[in-house]
């Protein structure tokens, strides 16, 4: 079997087996979260990483991206570092880290005080194979659209020396999103659905990076799909999906939220540079 014969399926199983039959370079983009750290009871599952990570360098395509949101347990009074750990791996088996971002939770939950802060984040590594392929930035207002500055300038990155010249003037209407994006977990209807999974993560979340990353018709895979998250946004943005999951009620799950949509009219969603 090939990528084609796996297209907008669910599949059960595990996931390094079925992967093996994805075709070499044929994925666009993966967006998923691993059952990092122990974190989730998953059914007792277990996670053999560094074989999910090259069986992901081999089918995705030169130029593609993967999204891998994960973070850290805290064990013994010390942060694991398994993420970063993950990140460099994926460097190591020939992964451009392209981009470290934010998914900053609105509404976290709160923690018994063990001395430290209230977690509020998880990282979004986002590696490529290669140079980026597509990226349909995310545009946002800036701040003072419009205004005549006298004396702000943008600073030149070059690699020497660093000065600062042509004067921002005047401000622009729109700039492209910063690398820290904030959600309210768990409380619109469509993350509702997936309330039978321990540890889903946004709709939006996952919309915005395949917005950004990916083309109508292109090809979004999730190995660890869960309640199906990434599947049923990718439907809904008219990308074909592969969701692969080892538990057959989770599943079942994100089956049952495709179908929930397929009944409804078809939702029209702007690139980014369109809105």
């Amino acid at each position: 079997m090939g990528t084609h014969q796996h297209l907008n399926h669910i599949i059960q199983g595990n996931c390094i087996e079925i992967m093996q039959q994805l075709d070499d370079d044929s994925i666009d983009l993966t967006v998923t979260s691993p059952p990092y750290d122990d974190l989730r009871n998953y059914k007792g599952y277990v996670f053999p990483f560094q074989e999910i990570a090259q069986a992901l360098y081999r089918v995705i395509k030169p130029g593609g991206v993967v999204v891998w949101v994960v973070a850290d347990a805290t064990i013994e009074a010390t942060e694991t570092g398994t993420s970063f750990k993950q990140a460099l791996y994926f460097k190591e088996i020939g992964f451009n880290l392209h981009d470290t971002m934010i998914f900053r939770k609105k509404n976290p939950i709160p923690q018994i005080y063990r001395k430290r802060y209230n977690n509020e984040f998880e990282y979004m590594f986002v590696f490529s194979k290669g140079v980026v392929k597509t990226h349909n930035p995310i545009m946002i207002d800036c701040l003072h659209a419009g205004l005549e500055l006298n004396g702000t300038t943008y600073k030149n990155y070059s690699k020497n020396e660093q000065t600062r010249e042509k004067l921002a003037k005047p401000v622009k209407n729109q700039k492209i999103k910063g690398n820290i994006w904030e959600y309210v977990v768990g409380k619109k209807q469509e993350d509702q659905e997936a309330k039978g999974h321990p540890a889903p993560f946004p709709c939006e979340l996952v919309r915005d990076h395949i917005l950004s990353w990916t083309n109508p018709g292109d090809i979004v895979l999730d190995p660890m799909c869960g309640s199906g998250t990434t599947p049923r946004v990718a439907y809904e943005l008219e990308r074909n999906y592969i969701g692969i999951d080892i538990s057959q009620e989770y599943c079942e799950l994100a089956r049952q939220r495709i179908k929930s949509i397929e009944k409804q009219p078809t939702l029209e969603f702007l690139e980014p540079e369109l809105l």
